[in-house]
């Protein structure tokens, strides 16, 4: 039982930086009360905005081992972020790291039908903070290497937004496929 409590003080702890964060960059920002407990309704542990883009946030942190979400986490997560009109995020940071983002979509699933994020995947792939909070931009490779003009065909550039349309939730996949 220590052992719980000192990881939900932990939990509490690292959701509080995270707030603290988010309001530092300028966001509008909240820790949502008894978060995954105490309520009947799921709720995420932070609501963020800074007036352009709005996320629904779960957060969740690691000593260094893997980070699982169950199904029905991710579930709520998604489904009160569609209703609320936010973009639903997980947040993870593992010690002596910096907080990393991804889209519910782009998480491992286990085959027991839960979400994993290892470390080494959260460096590697994940949206680091200051990209999150629009501080810096990650640069590809592609636009780096251009063709000589501006690098950015139209055509490409539509089909890039539908399909981030569509993993931000801001689109019926049904739609996309009738677009392109």
């Amino acid at each position: 039982m220590t052992t719980t409590v000192s990881a939900n003080r932990k939990g509490d702890r690292r959701e509080r930086e995270l707030v603290n964060a988010l309001d530092e960059a300028g966001f509008a920002v909240m820790r949502a009360p008894a978060s995954g407990a105490a309520t009947e309704r799921e709720l995420p542990d932070v609501l963020a905005g800074d007036g352009e883009a709005f996320y629904a946030i779960e957060a969740k942190s690691s000593a260094g081992d893997p980070i699982y979400l169950t199904g029905e986490e991710v579930e709520a997560l998604t489904f009160f972020a569609r209703n609320f009109g936010a973009k639903a995020r997980i947040a993870v940071r593992f010690d002596r790291e910096d907080w990393y983002f991804f889209h519910p979509g782009d998480l491992y699933t286990t085959d027991a039908g839960s979400y994993r994020v290892k470390k080494e995947t959260a460096l590697a792939e994940g949206t680091d903070f200051p990209e999150f909070v629009g501080e810096t931009e990650k640069v590809t490779l592609d636009e780096v290497g251009g063709d000589g003009g501006d690098g950015v065909d139209p055509e490409l550039q539509e089909r890039r937004e539908i399909l981030e349309a569509v993993r931000d939730g801001h689109m019926p996949v049904a739609d996309a496929l009738d677009v392109l």
